[in-house]
């Protein structure tokens, strides 16, 4: 499969629209765990997402094997599945972290303080793991970062004293955890794709990894629910009618962020997918009933320009 499509005139790489519509899941996704939350606990509401999109992730691998015509299978070792549960196991501590950060202010906030992993990415990219990234990408990713912090901020910050004292919230800190917990997850499930001999299709190596990776985390965290909230995890199957959108959306975005993560830099993906804060805006506001503030509008409009600059760095390089 081409790392490249052709729209009209532009050459556009995979990732990007492969990123988009992994946001636009990922947003509906958490709107709809935000919903649960007064049904089920944080540990309950990130559980759902694994067990109930595990199914649909091996129906979407037969399928892609059907419809592409391949027989091969991905090659893979032991250091790949290490990383796959490494990722996994951050990301099911970044999720809880995230859901617990819901309970504390609502769903824009709560999404918004998690967004500082774009920035973690980019400064553990460049400087730690030396991955070249272009200026304009560079740039698209702190201004949208600047956006989603004004998201939080606006109306709440009048003095530097205020920003100290919003840092130091329990959704602020839930907040932060969640993105480093995600940097690190994001950087371990690229790691495994590498690990990947490259003999099938992007495609097909993306949803391995899926399907790899939410298989160890419904049994990890399963396992955890049968010994210590036994009750949550049955309620969780009781409510399976509200949790079952969850986890289909969570099986089509994931696939999304992994195929992104094989196809470039995670911190590019990251970056670009700053694009659903955005979408949680509209999100919060006409699903959720959330007040809006004008200013936000303002802190919209740099995410999108952001995202825009992320995209235009490889659409236009030179």
């Amino acid at each position: 499969m081409t790392s490249i499509i052709n729209v009209g005139y532009i050459a556009l790489p995979l990732w990007i629209p492969i990123t988009l519509a992994a946001a636009v899941f990922q947003t509906w996704r958490t709107s709809l765990q935000a919903r649960l939350k007064g049904h089920l606990s944080p540990v309950a509401t990130g559980f759902v997402r694994y067990f109930y999109g595990l199914p649909l992730e091996i129906v979407m691998l037969a399928t892609a094997y059907s419809y592409l015509g391949v027989t091969a299978i991905p090659q893979w070792d032991i250091a790949f599945v290490g990383l796959c549960f490494a990722g996994g196991l951050a990301q099911i501590v970044g999720t809880t972290m995230l859901i617990q950060a819901f309970h504390s202010r609502g769903f824009v906030v709560g999404t918004a303080y998690a967004k500082t992993e774009s920035a973690q990415l980019v400064l553990i990219s460049i400087f730690l793991l030396g991955a070249r990234i272009q200026i304009l990408a560079i740039l698209g990713i702190f201004v949208a970062l600047a956006g989603v912090l004004g998201l939080s901020l606006v109306g709440r910050i009048h003095l530097w004293s205020d920003i100290w004292r919003a840092t130091l919230e329990p959704a602020a800190r839930l907040g932060l955890g969640a993105a480093l917990a995600f940097s690190c997850s994001s950087f371990a499930l690229r790691a495994a794709s590498q690990q990947l001999s490259g003999s099938t299709p992007i495609i097909i190596e993306g949803l391995f990894i899926l399907i790899v990776t939410n298989a160890l985390q419904t049994m990890t965290q399963g396992g955890y629910m049968v010994l210590r909230h036994r009750q949550d995890l049955w309620k969780a199957v009781r409510l399976w009618r509200r949790s079952l959108p969850v986890g289909i959306l969570s099986a089509l975005g994931s696939w999304g962020w992994f195929t992104g993560f094989a196809l470039t830099e995670v911190a590019l993906v990251r970056g670009l997918g700053q694009i659903d804060m955005a979408l949680a805006f509209l999100v919060g506001h006409y699903v959720l009933k959330e007040r809006i503030r004008w200013g936000e509008g303002v802190a919209v409009f740099l995410i999108v320009l952001g995202a825009l600059l992320v995209s235009a760095a490889y659409v236009f390089p030179k």
